[in-house]
């Protein structure tokens, strides 16, 4: 059994964080945004507990959430850093694709990130990744320092919602203008 930190496990917590705020969120009517299920193939079954032993996943995962805030389309993805440099590896083109497609077409899409080490919530804005993401492309660095964010987009928690990045999409919408 992996520890509480293991690789397996990293992001767990995180997710739990977020089911329960977004289950907060639908509760109270302000979103409804659900988790996006990684598509697999069993390929071997464990028939007498009914447990999938061996899979394979069927295709490239987009995003982890996605939904409606107030008629709004959203989606985003959640990544949890140990330090204060996030490695771009963490963020695979095909999400990049798939996010300014979304956006194409009127929808919001951000990265929340957990600096795990500093207990620290940020909204990426996909705006705000892609000026490291084109700087990366140009040979530049292929990570993120904490003090390249914007300070206003770092989540703090207030009243019962865990994480509440509605702050920050809110803020996001407001830049855009």
């Amino acid at each position: 059994m992996g520890t509480w930190n293991s690789r397996g496990l990293r992001g767990s917590t995180l997710e739990e964080l977020i089911n329960r705020t977004n289950e907060q969120y639908r509760e109270k009517g302000l979103a409804l945004i659900q988790k996006i299920p990684t598509p697999i193939t069993p390929v071997r079954m464990d028939k007498e507990n009914r447990h999938i032993t061996l899979a394979y996943f069927e295709q490239k995962s987009t995003v982890d959430y996605i939904g409606a805030v107030q008629g709004i389309p959203v989606c985003f993805d959640a990544k949890e850093c140990s330090a204060d440099t996030f490695p771009l590896a963490n963020i695979h083109p095909h999400q990049v694709r798939f996010m300014q497609d979304f956006q194409n077409q009127g929808g919001v899409a951000f990265f929340l990130i957990f600096f795990s080490h500093e207990g620290l919530f940020y909204y990426l804005s996909l705006r705000e990744l892609l000026v490291f993401w084109k700087r990366m492309e140009e040979g530049g660095r292929k990570s993120f320092r904490r003090e390249e964010l914007s300070p206003e987009f770092y989540l703090e928690q207030k009243g019962s919602f865990l994480i509440p990045y509605l702050d920050g999409i809110q803020k996001d919408l407001d830049n855009r203008d």
